[in-house]
């Protein structure tokens, strides 16, 4: 498609766009009584209108109910978590009992390696990224630490090359090999927080297997961004936070996955706790633990339902979607979004610099921009002029226009604001 920096064309292109009424099922902050042009979905999604329907249903069963709430309300609380199966199952790429919601997202990473990293004398070592989000960078260090190991004998970084901003998946695959049979898990973020580029998941999971390695994601941006086939990639294990693109609500619960492959299993290390027993024998108060069939073995306290409310909300936008129609806008807004940028950049000389990959393969929904000699005036400039962007030290803006509320109207006019900004500096 060629591209036209003008209003005309921009709303030409919402007329056209499928998802384009979704906008309306979202609720924005205001600029001088405008919507603002939100861009950091990326870091907290918008809150859908229907998540106060959703907590209010609870409350409302609460009030009446009490605790009988837990088996006679509309949505009984003790297996609220179950309803989330089936659909975020599409999202994520997985059986529906792979796939399920409990506590958050660093906690399940935790608990997950309870179970996925296992040291032995000689396979003892993580292969993770370098300058992972620092809540990985700290879980996977304690872990190290907890097992007795020093963080720089068991922790394996995979480095960019002098220079570039984005890892290259040959150097990935030469880590894994060079680790070789050291290697006990490997676990790295899909979608990388700081540039947006996306792993390539599939060959980098197929490689760690093939030297005997667990595998694990960190999705917190990937999920309801990129797409994801965790069951036939032969992943271990994945978890993600649900309140960036999947619009849940600040600190919301978390998903995880556990290939079927280790379900059944009563040997496998494990925290346990009663929401993992078997749920047909659960209130028998038995002394000995029986595990769930599926994922829910790794439950450990029963449902927070009025947290994971919202996100059972928007789920039900993605359900209806699909991810198919999220991932083609996706590419076509972050793709204008791209020429937006640069064509303010040509028409004023403004010397800044794109970090995420060109290739829509390699990026999802976020382009991360190097502000070269602007610094944070730029960056508060649009916060005050009603733009809602991310800043990265040491010069960077994240803008990640999320497809089921950003239009392509906000990126012809994220442009005029952000030429207004660097004129100003």
């Amino acid at each position: 498609m060629i591209f036209k920096n003008s209003l005309e064309f921009a709303q030409s292109l919402d007329k056209q766009d499928p998802l384009n009424h979704y906008r309306e099922q979202f609720h924005f902050p205001k600029h001088n009584g405008k919507d603002i042009i939100y861009f950091t979905g990326n870091s907290l999604g918008l809150q859908p209108k229907l998540a106060r329907t959703y907590i209010d249903e609870i409350l409302k069963d609460w009030e009446t109910l009490g605790v009988e709430g837990h088996f006679e309300a509309k949505k009984p609380w003790w297996d609220y978590h179950e309803r989330f199966s089936t659909q975020l199952s599409k999202i994520v790429g997985g059986m529906p009992e792979e796939v399920t919601v409990m506590n958050t997202l660093t906690v399940n990473l935790h608990l997950l390696m309870v179970s996925f990293y296992r040291p032995t004398t000689k396979r003892f070592k993580i292969i993770c990224e370098e300058k992972a989000f620092p809540s990985d960078q700290y879980m996977i260090a304690s872990q190290v630490r907890f097992h007795g190991y020093k963080p720089e004998d068991a922790i394996v970084e995979i480095k960019k090359r002098p220079g570039e901003h984005n890892f290259r998946t040959e150097d990935v695959l030469k880590t894994i090999e060079n680790i070789g049979d050291e290697c006990a898990l490997l676990l790295i973020g899909g979608v990388n927080y700081y540039t947006g580029q996306v792993f390539d998941m599939e060959v980098i999971s197929a490689a760690a297997k093939k030297q005997g390695a667990f595998v694990g994601w960190d999705l917190a941006h990937a999920v309801g961004n990129v797409e994801l086939k965790l069951h036939d990639w032969n992943v271990d294990f994945a978890a993600w936070c649900s309140y960036k693109y999947m619009n849940s609500g600040p600190g919301s619960a978390s998903g995880c996955f556990v290939h079927k492959k280790h379900h059944g299993l009563t040997d496998i290390p494990r925290f346990e706790g009663w929401w993992g027993h078997h749920k047909k024998e659960r209130f028998l108060m038995a002394p000995e633990f029986v595990p769930e069939p599926d994922v829910n073995a790794w439950q450990i306290s029963n449902a927070p339902v009025l947290s994971m409310a919202p996100y059972l909300a928007s789920l039900q936008m993605f359900d209806a979607v699909g991810m198919d129609a999220i991932i083609t806008k996706r590419n076509l807004i972050v793709s204008y979004l791209e020429f937006i940028l640069n064509a303010v950049s040509d028409k004023i000389g403004a010397d800044f610099e794109i970090i995420t990959p060109s290739n829509p393969e390699e990026r999802g929904t976020q382009l991360s921009v190097f502000l070269h000699g602007y610094g944070k005036k730029v960056f508060h400039y649009l916060m005050e002029n009603g733009v809602s962007v991310d800043w990265r030290e040491p010069n960077v803006i994240r803008l990640a226009p999320a497809p089921l509320y950003c239009n392509y109207t906000d990126m012809f006019d994220f442009g005029k604001i952000l030429e207004k900004a660097i004129i100003k500096q």
